[in-house]
């Protein structure tokens, strides 16, 4: 395991491009950690949101990082590697459906973004967040960067680890739960998607409060299962393996 260090290196700066790396520079140059933060899966009727909070090493820059929606699934997955390898510090949080139910979906990717950075081996001195507005509870100085994914290289690389871990997820369930076409839509409103859910109901992993899940179907496949694992009680989503 890679040993902690004080804080980053003030000298042996790659040099690195200024579109990309310009946030995170005038941190590093006050020898601060810059953790940035990204989530994916707000939009879905089905599976977690899934945040990720990634601290590059200022001395080992990852070629190729953009925002994820930009790289194919290979190059993500390719990338994901390689953040895992050489970033400082990297963790993901994630809420499942039946908490995003509860909550509503902004406060469930709060509640995923602040798990991230609790789980964090480096304690950051400045947060990037993707989006126009910063994560409540946290007393880190935080800069909230509107297309943070295509601004900043640390959230970029968040971005790629946290829809690579989900689309991981969304896999996983699609051996589950195999009618509803994961593998294809990861739980977007694709029309065979909707489809599926007209034909078959909700299964444990759909947002029951999301329009088009919870009013007007069927009974559902499974629904009502106790599962009770992790953090959140009963919430099927939390037992299936991350990776």
């Amino acid at each position: 395991m890679r040993q902690r260090r004080s804080g980053p290196l003030q000298t042996g700066l790659f040099e690195l491009e200024e579109d990309l790396y310009a946030q995170e520079r005038g941190a590093w140059a006050q020898g601060l950690w810059v953790a940035g933060v990204d989530e994916v899966g707000r939009g879905p009727l089905a599976g977690p949101v899934v945040a990720a909070a990634v601290i590059l090493d200022p001395t080992a820059p990852v070629d190729g990082l953009r925002d994820s929606k930009l790289l194919t699934a290979r190059q993500r997955r390719r990338l994901a590697r390689e953040i895992r390898v050489r970033a400082l510090a990297f963790a993901v949080g994630r809420v499942g459906p039946r908490r995003i139910d509860t909550v509503n979906v902004l406060q469930a990717t709060w509640c995923a973004m602040r798990a991230a950075l609790e789980r964090l081996r480096l304690a950051p001195g400045l947060i990037l967040v993707d989006g126009n507005l910063r994560i409540p509870g946290v007393t880190c100085a935080q800069r909230a960067i509107i297309a943070g994914d295509r601004r900043s290289a640390s959230v970029a690389a968040a971005s790629i680890l946290a829809k690579v871990t989900r689309d991981s997820f969304m896999l996983r369930a699609d051996r589950r739960y195999p009618e509803y076409g994961f593998r294809q839509h990861k739980g977007y409103a694709t029309a065979a998607h909707l489809e599926a859910l007209a034909r078959l109901g909700p299964c444990p992993l759909h947002r029951r409060s999301f329009h088009g899940v919870g009013h007007g179907v069927g009974h559902g496949v499974g629904y009502g299962v106790g599962y009770g694992v992790g953090s959140e009680p009963g919430d099927p989503s939390l037992e299936l393996p991350l990776f």
